[in-house]
């Protein structure tokens, strides 16, 4: 999501319990458009396995729907402590939580119970935005500690939030007896963006997940969690595809693919004719068929990939829907355009509406949908799942 100064990009990277195929940490996330803001929830539940990630979803969802709502943050951490389950083993209910709340126009809020404290990143320094601390009152969790604090993000700040198995990774061991620990986690991650001051919120968050399971001999003794908010410069992609409804606006979208700045894809034999004409450039096709199932890209000065448009992209919808932190994207044509997409924070799509009279054959696979739907597809799969900015745009 953008505002006028920048893009905020999420993403969290997690590791499971050595031999559990379920984890349990739960990060969940959400785009609240019409509010101009993204609520950010990671919890953690006791144990590890399925009961442990029943009670961190549990936890996750609540927090995220009661934030969503404007409720005050004592008032919600008050009704999930209330709300778990007790654990029969241990007789107390127990999942830890932080809480992140952007508001585009205004400040970022965090709430924590239990988790290790956040790291702000201000650049290339730690920022403490002043933390301050709330005591529960009610009869059932009187006593109990949580963290605050808010602060306006600045273009280049990154929030680091992590699960406590990586603070406590190495734990026991000659290294690390007491475990990393917070301090050893900011010394790494100011290392990190010193050597890349443009590293993304996945390559963060992976590289401190990789580095806990090392402590731990590539034997995670918790579930491992590290979410990375980066507040950041735009990175636009325009997706053009499908030849306009009228002729005579040809020019139009060749002088819009021309003009647009940042990186470019043309989905479709004929809009990639269209736009080659009306700039007086030359396509080549390539013959290297890295996807069996679509044609071969092609190449024109100036435009960053082109492609065959309706099967690509529906390919593009399939993978898009079944994308996941351990998705191995290939060198196919589809992939390729997966990989932009990830890459990139706003997104734009012109879609050309004139029929192409191929796809009304009803001899045709079903697949073959009209490009309009697709597209909106693509739309609702970045904005809802990637939290892409995603502006369509008929023509």
């Amino acid at each position: 999501m953008t505002n006028d100064q920048f893009y905020v990009e999420v993403n969290c990277q997690q590791k499971n319990f050595d031999g559990e195929r379920i984890c349990g940490d739960v990060f969940l996330s959400k785009k609240i458009k019409e509010e101009n803001r993204i609520i950010a929830v990671l919890s953690d539940g006791m144990g590890h396995g399925v009961k442990a990630n029943m009670l961190s979803i549990l936890t996750a969802t609540m927090a995220l729907n009661f934030t969503e709502e404007h409720k005050d943050f004592q008032k919600i951490a008050e009704i999930i402590m209330n709300t778990l389950p007790i654990c029969s083993e241990r007789k107390m209910s127990y999942s830890t939580f932080t809480i992140v709340d952007i508001d585009f126009d205004g400040e970022t809020k965090i709430l924590e119970y239990d988790n290790p404290q956040s790291v702000i990143l201000r650049g290339n320094k730690i920022f403490d935005p002043e933390w301050t601390c709330i005591i529960l009152e009610s009869e059932k969790n009187a006593g109990k500690e949580l963290r605050m604090c808010s602060f306006i993000p600045q273009k280049e700040d990154r929030l680091i939030i992590c699960s406590d198995g990586i603070t406590q990774s190495g734990l026991g061991g000659k290294k690390y007896l007491f475990g990393w620990g917070r301090e050893n986690l900011e010394e790494y991650l100011l290392e990190l963006v010193n050597h890349d001051k443009l590293i993304s919120a996945p390559t963060l968050a992976g590289k401190v997940v990789n580095f806990a399971n090392i402590n731990d001999e590539y034997h995670s003794k918790d579930d491992s969690s590290c979410a990375v908010v980066y507040f950041r410069q735009p990175r636009k992609l325009l997706i053009c595809t499908g030849p306009p409804f009228d002729e005579t606006k040809d020019t139009e979208l060749a002088a819009k693919v021309k003009a647009y700045e940042g990186k470019k894809i043309i989905c479709g034999a004929t809009t990639g004719d269209i736009i080659a004409r009306e700039l007086k450039l030359e396509i080549k096709d390539s013959f290297d068929f890295d996807d069996p199932d679509l044609p071969p890209i092609s190449f024109m000065p100036g435009i960053d990939l082109v492609t065959e448009g309706i099967l690509t992209l529906g390919k593009v919808t399939e993978i898009l829907k079944n994308y996941h932190n351990s998705t191995k994207l290939t060198k196919g044509p589809a992939d390729k355009i997966v990989k932009l997409l990830i890459e990139s924070d706003e997104i734009d799509l012109i879609i050309g509406t004139r029929i192409n009279i191929a796809h009304q054959d009803p001899s045709l696979p079903v697949e073959l949908e009209i490009r309009r739907t697709v597209a909106k597809r693509i739309a609702r799969l970045l904005e809802e799942k990637f939290l892409k900015e995603v502006n369509l745009q008929f023509i």
